[in-house]
């Protein structure tokens, strides 16, 4: 099980220049963990980008895979981690979920880009986060 970071998602869904990196992950949907926080951000970046459509769309797609719920466990991990490793909300939450799971983070994040189960995708300066 794998789970792609919501900027491989963007990325795939806007044919973004890292697109065809993440399309390898994104393809697999039955081995595709989706957390909520990821849902949130793409629907949240392509309404307001691209167009409410593109992001209904995308989020359809995106139901295809095992979504993660946030539950009241899950986000104590997470500030636990975000406290610890000094990482942003859901940087934190998708790290959580990566663990709780035993499962590795396709991104192209910079800042998730040092955990042990990371699969670091970067990006070329000219899309800088």
């Amino acid at each position: 099980m794998m789970i792609v970071d919501s900027c491989g998602w963007l990325e795939w869904f806007a044919d973004g220049e890292l697109a065809d990196s993440f399309k390898e992950y994104l393809a697999q949907q039955d081995k595709l963990l989706v957390p909520v926080i990821i849902i949130y951000e793409v629907y949240k970046i392509l309404k307001m980008n691209v167009s409410e459509e593109k992001a209904l769309l995308a989020v359809g797609y995106m139901k295809g895979s095992q979504v993660i719920a946030l539950d009241e466990t899950l986000a104590m991990a997470a500030a636990d981690i975000a406290l610890q490793e000094k990482l942003a909300m859901a940087d934190a939450i998708i790290v959580a979920v990566s663990r709780t799971h035993h499962c590795r983070i396709i991104t192209s994040d910079a800042d998730l880009k040092d955990q042990p189960n990371v699969t670091y995708i970067p990006k070329t300066d000219t899309h800088k986060k």
